[in-house]
């Protein structure tokens, strides 16, 4: 399995976009922790791209549950995974994702998607290859920056990014906020997924955990747009001190 069996696509170029490599802002965090909507917001203010690495995860466990494969079986997957034609936008306002012709950006959302993510995910090979795709999607987007959040980014996607970001909460918050964007499900079904989800995914990557040099904001007692002004403050401190301000 090659990192070129992924084709991602690129929303069209941001005016006063630079020349040079985008600046990277790396956002880790476990489910719930508010990083995709923080992240784009923030990535709105500062002019930047954002990229939610999740969806390529979501994109892929919803490929396979469409060609019928069971993805708690790493070999199924990565059979599958040879003809996975994967493509995201960049842009903050202009949101889709792909997977060949189809647009697949409310289906990664369904529960049974949800609920298949974590399978996936864990298939080392995968793993490998979706985060080569990340790292040219971000070299090559004509953008001054992009924010990047997901799983590992501070630790194994972008290790060397000039801002990296742990964003996290306590687990009763991240639930009550899970809870409240999913309406339709109840609360302690959200809050024991997320906990699932959690305890899956931990035993791939270490999400609660800041890495050395990698900055915490815990959004506990925070509201949304307090977090969003919270990362930017960070982003703004480590940026500066690289320049010399």
């Amino acid at each position: 399995m090659t990192e070129s069996l992924l084709k991602p696509a690129l929303s069209a170029p941001v005016e006063g976009s630079s020349a040079g490599a985008p600046a990277v802002v790396a956002i880790d965090g476990p489910a719930g922790s508010g990083k995709s909507s923080v992240s784009k917001a923030a990535a709105a203010r500062l002019g930047y791209g954002f990229l939610d690495t999740g969806a390529a995860y979501r994109a892929l466990a919803w490929h396979a549950l469409e060609h019928g494969v069971d993805t708690s079986d790493a070999t199924a997957v990565l059979e599958v995974f040879g003809d996975f034609d994967y493509a995201i936008s960049l842009d903050t306002t202009d949101r889709w994702v792909r997977v060949g012709s189809v647009d697949v950006t409310a289906a990664i959302r369904e529960p049974r998607v949800t609920d298949a993510v974590s399978g996936v995910a864990r298939v080392a090979p995968v793993r490998h290859a979706v985060n080569e795709l990340f790292r040219r999607l971000v070299a090559s987007a004509p953008l001054p920056g992009v924010v990047v959040e997901g799983r590992d980014i501070t630790t194994v996607v972008f290790p060397d990014a000039p801002v990296r970001i742990l964003l996290t909460a306590a687990p009763e918050v991240r639930a009550a906020r899970r809870s409240a964007e999913l309406t339709s499900e109840d609360a302690a079904a959200v809050a024991a997924a997320l906990h699932k989800r959690d305890a899956a995914d931990s035993t791939v990557v270490d999400f609660l955990t800041a890495a050395e040099g990698v900055e915490v904001v815990d959004s506990t007692h925070l509201d949304f747009e307090q977090t969003v002004d919270a990362v930017l403050s960070v982003v703004d401190s480590t940026m500066g001190a690289r320049d010399g301000r």
